[in-house]
């Protein structure tokens, strides 16, 4: 392998993963014009195209997807091996990369990096939020955190956050002139605000279980947006009705701001789980993050 081929390919994966050369070139610490001049290189070096360039975005061709699959695990490696000399340090340091959705991030990880930062000044942490499962090998990152019922068996796993519910709710003022619904059926004659799945392009279906009786219903589309906090604010300005999670309603169902609906029939959301493959190895800066994140109610 030629020399030049061992930080190229590390750059690579790492284009390949932000699908932008901006964001990459941030992440690597060079500049956007040689980030993509060096791809350019290294296409030209062993004559094949790896990344599709629009003006609006980079993508990984098929060519370019496969050579991703073989070299993450190894990069992987040489990043623990690397995180495996600071072990004789006194305090952890260096990167943690953690893929985690949005509402964990926000409602299980974040309340608790405060007390991490200030006992770990020395560790940068990276939070990349994605609502489908994420190859976290091939992704470049340390650990992924997930609902529990969607992680692989292969996983090692560690609980970030209680179990919660959904809600169903809208405001007062949309309820006075839109009565409220008394069972799941009477959803269709709503103003529903619906999320779009980013990673599949699906829009999420309406759940409901009530004692035992499961229901799953396809809500009438008068608005829907593939960002959770975009869809409650829109609940929140009067738009509709939204199925949210409890984590998200909570404050504004306590300030009288959003109105509950069908509670009898609101099913429950697993817990949340942080997530690692048990053949990588745990380098102190991901210990400590495991540590200071994990639910000691559990």
């Amino acid at each position: 392998m030629k020399r030049e081929d061992w930080a190229d390919l590390a750059h690579f994966a790492v284009v390949a993963e932000l699908r932008s050369f901006t964001r990459a070139a941030l992440a690597v610490g060079v500049s956007p014009s040689a980030l993509s001049h060096a791809m350019r290189s290294l296409e030209a070096r062993h004559g094949v195209r790896l990344l599709n360039r629009t003006t609006r975005s980079v993508a990984p061709t098929p060519a370019g997807e496969a050579l991703l699959r073989r070299i993450a695990p190894a990069l992987a490696e040489i990043r623990g091996a690397t995180q495996a000399l600071a072990e004789g340090r006194e305090r952890p340091a260096g990167r943690v990369r953690i893929s985690a959705h949005r509402t964990a991030a926000i409602h299980a990880i974040l309340p608790r990096l405060p007390g991490f930062a200030a006992a770990f000044p020395e560790i940068e942490l990276e939070l990349a939020i994605e609502d489908g499962i994420v190859d976290i090998v091939a992704g470049g990152f340390d650990a992924g955190v997930r609902h529990g019922h969607k992680l692989d068996q292969d996983m090692i796993s560690v609980r970030v956050g209680g179990a919660g519910r959904v809600v169903v709710a809208a405001t007062p003022a949309y309820f006075r002139d839109h009565p409220a619904p008394l069972r799941p059926q009477e959803i269709v004659g709503h103003r529903c605000l619906n999320y779009r799945y980013v990673s599949s392009g699906q829009v999420a279906r309406w759940d409901f279980l009530r004692a035992g009786e499961a229901m799953s219903l396809e809500a009438p589309g008068a608005f829907v947006a593939n960002d959770v906090d975009l869809v409650l604010a829109a609940a929140l300005a009067g738009l509709g009705l939204a199925r949210l999670s409890m984590a998200q309603a909570a404050p504004h169902l306590a300030s009288g701001a959003l109105v509950e609906v069908l509670a009898d029939w609101a099913p429950e959301i697993p817990a949340n789980y942080l997530y690692y493959p048990g053949r990588r190895h745990v380098g102190p800066a991901l210990r400590a993050f495991i540590d200071a994140v994990r639910d000691r109610t559990a």
